[in-house]
């Protein structure tokens, strides 16, 4: 059996390390004993951004991305937005950018590179707090979704409070797009009190169809 190596690891504010692993070719982000990425596993965090902007149907989009992760989600848009698009990537630990320039280059390709993208070291909840009309779609691979695992502040996104701020930065017809590893109807309920179309999609978590099922909620803005 081919070893898993540690490669580094990181504080992440008001939580626990994140630890970067790596077995063979594959790369994991572990908390803990939780396994939160791996770079073999990458289906749903693209369809998080493939079916958003199916949705849309907009190549010029503005789209905020939480967190960064491994990238799936990024390139994943990108492949689809056209040249006049922006791509903002909100990004609370910037050794999570170091793993993606570093150890795990060949994985990320040029996407940080992209003129369409801009990264910013910042809490995303705050950028959404902050913003107003601003966002085509706003795209959250936070956590583990609403039960988070990794820091508490990030509960505030799924709140009443935390939607409602979601849905002021949208502009009219925006979609708040959130990936879960779970479901969870309480959510998608308070979704629907936010005054958002919710749809809910069973996604799996390896682009060949297999895997464990993730979630993803669409919510579009009145």
């Amino acid at each position: 059996m081919i070893p898993r190596i540690l490669i580094d690891e990181t504080e992440v504010p008001g939580g626990e390390p994140l630890r970067l692993f790596r077995r063979g070719d594959d790369h994991m982000i572990v908390l803990e004993r939780n396994e939160l990425m791996n770079s073999r596993m990458s289906g749903s965090e693209e369809a998080l951004a493939e079916m958003t902007l199916e949705r849309l149907g907009r190549r010029d989009a503005h789209l905020l991305i939480g967190g960064y992760g491994m990238g799936f989600t990024l390139r994943a848009a990108l492949a689809m937005l056209g040249k006049n698009a922006r791509v903002t990537v909100s990004e609370l630990v910037p050794k999570i950018i170091e793993w993606a320039r570093g150890p795990m280059v060949a994985l990320t390709g040029d996407c940080l590179d992209d003129k369409r993208v801009h990264v910013v070291f910042d809490d995303v909840g705050a950028m959404i707090r902050d913003a107003r009309g601003t966002y085509d779609a706003i795209l959250l691979d936070v956590d583990n979704g609403p039960e988070g695992l990794t820091r508490r502040g990030n509960d505030g996104l799924y709140s009443d409070r935390g939607l409602a701020a979601a849905r002021a930065a949208l502009k009219p017809g925006g979609i708040l797009a959130v990936w879960s590893a779970a479901p969870d109807a309480k959510f998608k309920q308070r979704m629907r009190d936010a005054d958002f179309l919710v749809d809910e999609v069973a996604v799996r978590a390896r682009s060949n169809g297999k895997g464990p099922r993730h979630v993803i909620w669409f919510g579009q803005k009145r």
